[in-house]
């Protein structure tokens, strides 16, 4: 095996663009200089996740998440640093140049690395089978001819043939070099005492890939009707593979679906692929699953628009209906259709048009509440006891819906359908609701005071004065450290009267150079161990280069300190210097002037030193009964100084 070269790693951080990359996994929207958009780590409503174009980097702040585009890939797909370099190159056109791997670094490869090589070989294997053999040839792609998809069709989805023979994969994959324990793991190949086969034998293959394509697991549907074998099969739970967080066809769809800002969702793999093959590409499929809340947040990543395809029978509309309470929780806004009655979307896309498809689904994609109510009046015709059923079931749907304006749009649209009086339905929906909200609080009740509010005065937080100011001078160098500044530095004298006063005189040199020395001036050490190593590694790369950005050496540094100057420089960007007031802590904004700003720092940590000092001298006079006038002489001088530097900080002690 071998390495990725330095200048291939260079050229791709250089070519890359952060907001295009995760543009690929997370809808963005502009948010004046920056991007944002829902957290992909988290479950959110309100959009936290904000990258930054100017810098290179993103932040999640629900999760605290943050980095380069690389590691979005580490953490968002879980690519190794090598895989991640290798898909942006990928992406970007960029020729890779390798060099050789030692020893360690080949034992480095996880399993999880292991069991996605071993999926990845399997999806070729099966592909070239389909292909290249003629029993795959004879049998399977007659089979994916005859339902209708063509060979360029079948080549993106990258469908496959598994021969049928009891271990034919599986003695491939040995001879290839692959383990027994991985071809287990993944399911490929089942283990029963000392007999080894393939799991998906006789079967053609759909490859299940993720968000950025890599291939998960597999979906095998048999040929022939054998009823002793379950039609279709999955590949079993695995470390890369979660049936209940995966959809299928998501990677071919993703673009679409966040250009469109709308997501269709089909049953099968073969509804998904005749409609991107129909040129509507923007369907996923939950694979005959049953709808999940981590499917329904997959799709949320990409918009907040879900249109539910189903059969035109009563068996699809109801399995559509099971779904829809599940994508309203999330604070979804979901649409229905159903295709005439003996159809779906396979066999209609088939037989028709894109243009024809398009227009049949804008003309019947009906919003879940009308379509609902209009089918549950419909089944409960008549009767009384029918239609309060349906009544109680319209509402807690309705109930589901997170946002207030829209719970009372709907609920007005289902008084209108069900011909009832909106006030009672208002009142069964306040019903509903104030049943979760006891249900919610039921753990937090006193016992002894059933009924009793108890209010708690919070607690003010102490702040950390010094942690602040010491992430206040790694913030400044990493937005500054390279840029040339005034400053006017402040020299201690005695006035002709005998008075200490400080005299500015100014000077131009580097920010970086400025902190370094003012620190080394007052012997200030870090106390934070991160913001100390951070310290050394951004002087010592100014040092060697001046030029250096921050998203350079962001993309050079350790994960975990890479994802501490994210959040400083991200931070920055979202809270605008936030409150610091409170916290006893005076820097201008960064629309002042960089010589002044960090002048300000610099006499704000000043004056907290020498509190410090202070209180130092007084714990010693506190100590003993011995004659303290010397001290009494430190403190009186350290205190004078404090004043005369508060002075200039224009603040009053």
């Amino acid at each position: 095996m071998t390495l990725i070269s330095r200048q291939t790693i260079d050229a791709v951080f250089e070519a890359s663009r952060v907001e295009e990359v995760i543009g690929d996994f997370v809808q963005l929207k502009k948010s004046g200089s920056n991007f944002k958009g829902l957290s992909p780590f988290t479950d959110e409503r309100s959009p936290s996740f904000m990258v930054s174009p100017v810098k290179q980097i993103w932040k999640d702040f629900s999760s605290g998440k943050g980095g380069t585009a690389v590691s979005f890939l580490m953490e968002h797909e879980h690519f190794t640093y090598p895989e991640a370099i290798r898909y942006l190159a990928k992406k970007y056109n960029i020729e890779i140049e390798e060099t050789e791997q030692t020893d360690e670094e080949k034992a480095a490869v996880d399993v999880r690395e292991s069991m996605f090589l071993v999926n990845t070989f399997a999806a070729e294997y099966f592909e070239k089978k389909l292909n290249k053999s003629e029993e795959g040839r004879t049998i399977a792609l007659s089979y994916f001819i005859e339902r209708g998809f063509t060979p360029e069709t079948i080549k993106v989805f990258q469908l496959g043939y598994s021969p049928d023979t009891w271990q034919a994969f599986t003695d491939k994959a040995l001879d290839k070099g692959y383990k027994l324990e991985f071809l287990e793991q993944t399911g490929l190949t089942i283990i029963k005492e000392d007999k080894k086969f393939d799991r998906f034998k006789g079967r053609v293959m759909f490859p299940i890939h993720s968000l950025s394509g890599r291939v998960l697991g597999f979906g095998g549907r048999i040929l022939g009707n054998s009823k002793s074998a379950a039609k279709y099969l999955n590949s079993p739970e695995s470390a890369v593979y979660s049936k209940s967080k995966v959809l299928y066809g998501i990677y071919f769809a993703k673009q679409q679906i966040a250009k469109e800002d709308n997501c269709y969702l089909v049953e099968g793999y073969t509804d998904v692929i005749q409609m991107h093959q129909r040129g509507i590409t923007n369907v996923v499929a939950s694979s005959g699953t049953a709808l999940t809340p981590d499917q329904i947040r997959l799709i949320n990543r990409l918009t907040n628009n879900i249109t539910v395809l189903f059969d035109g029978d009563a068996a699809g509309a109801r399995a559509a209906m099971r779904g829809i309470d599940l994508i309203l929780e999330q604070g979804m806004n979901v649409k229905v259709c159903s295709f005439p009655d003996g159809e779906d979307p396979d066999s209609f896309a088939k037989k028709h048009p894109k243009a024809v498809i398009e227009t049949y689904l804008q003309e019947n994609a009906k919003d879940f509440i009308t379509y609902k109510a209009n089918l549950l009046v419909a089944e409960a015709q008549n009767d009384p006891v029918k239609k309060a059923a349906t009544i109680n079931d319209m509402v807690n749907s309705i109930s589901k819906i997170p946002n207030d304006i829209q719970r009372e749009v709907y609920i007005r649209s289902c008084a209108h359908i069900m011909d009832i009086g909106e006030a009672v339905l208002f009142s069964t929906l306040a019903q509903l609701t104030q049943r979760q909200i006891k249900d919610a609080k039921e753990a937090y009740k006193d016992p002894q005071k059933p009924f009793a509010v108890v209010t708690h005065k919070p607690k003010a937080a102490k702040v950390d004065i010094q942690f602040e100011l010491e992430r206040k001078i790694i913030e400044l160098l990493l937005l500054y450290g390279n840029q040339e500044a005034e400053f006017e530095d402040l020299i201690l004298k005695e006035s002709d009267f005998g008075e200490l006063v400080l005299e500015p005189v100014k000077q131009q040199s580097k920010v970086f150079e400025k902190i370094f020395l003012d620190l080394q001036e007052d012997e200030m050490v870090f106390t934070n161990e991160q913001f100390k190593g951070l310290y050394f590694t951004i002087i010592d790369a100014l040092n060697q280069n001046p030029t250096d950005l921050p998203q350079q050496l962001v993309s050079r540094v350790p994960t975990e300190m890479a994802e501490i100057m994210t959040s400083i420089m991200m931070d920055h960007e979202r809270y605008h210097l936030h409150d610091w007031e409170r916290k006893n802590i005076f820097p201008t904004g960064k629309d002042g002037k960089i010589g002044q700003l960090v002048n300000e720092t610099i006499l704000s940590l000043r004056c907290f030193l020498i509190d410090l000092k202070v209180a130092e001298f007084q714990s010693k006079t506190n100590d003993s009964n011995e004659d303290h006038k010397d001290i009494l002489e430190d403190v009186m001088n350290y205190s004078n100084l404090k004043r005369l530097l508060s002075r200039k900080l224009n603040r009053v002690l």
